[in-house]
């Protein structure tokens, strides 16, 4: 298979960060494999998972990784936030701590992962386990806080496989309007690293 053919899927690299416990995994796992399960199990470092999916046309595989929301384990995955297309900040709705971690979180993600244009990087925040009744953080609050950093707000509960698609959804359409616009100002270095430069749409694995 020509790897350098144009119509291949484009990888777009989505990070999820959040405070350990708030369900990263699960909500990546339900997303990905449809499966949900009661076991916790603290991510060590980092974990990721593919799914291929179709957006306006282009073929997009998305690379999701899970890191750690440990501070033992934290600067493991900071490495991993360069060269990401999306973040999204996972946060439990039953616990108001979560949520006030996110903007440490944020910040953290900015300072290391270095994205090329820090005010138009895309931030997807998922409220997760709305299916519990002791609510601490209101839909309200947490919308309030996303348009003052300018990010997208979902919630839904990984266990009852609520509403846990659309974030991904528009995460995917966020990082590939972002991989469209770094890849067309940065030609020259794709056309070097492809070794192809007459082909500027080629995808790598760059």
């Amino acid at each position: 298979m020509d790897m350098s053919d144009k119509k291949g899927p484009i990888t777009l690299k989505i990070i999820l960060i959040g405070n350990s416990g708030v369900g990263k995994s699960s909500v990546m796992n339900r997303y990905v494999n449809h499966r949900f399960t009661n076991m916790y199990r603290a991510t060590v470092g980092t974990d990721f998972l593919s799914k291929t999916i179709s957006i306006d046309g282009d073929t997009v595989t998305l690379q999701i990784w899970d890191t750690a929301g440990t501070e033992r384990f934290q600067s493991l995955g900071t490495p991993l936030y360069r060269g990401a297309h999306c973040c999204m900040l996972v946060f439990d709705v039953t616990s108001k701590a979560s949520f006030s971690a996110l903007d440490g979180w944020r910040k953290e993600f900015l300072i290391q992962g270095e994205p090329k244009d820090p005010s138009d990087f895309p931030f997807i925040v998922l409220g997760n386990k709305t299916d519990l009744s002791d609510r601490e953080v209101s839909d309200k609050l947490a919308r309030q806080w996303c348009e003052e950093i300018r990010a997208e707000y979902f919630e839904g509960s990984a266990k009852e496989d609520l509403d846990v698609e659309k974030p991904f959804l528009r995460a995917a359409q966020r990082g590939l309007q972002q991989y469209k616009k770094h890849t067309l100002e940065n030609t020259g270095h794709f056309q070097i690293t492809c070794k192809q430069p007459r082909e500027t749409r080629n995808t790598c694995e760059c």
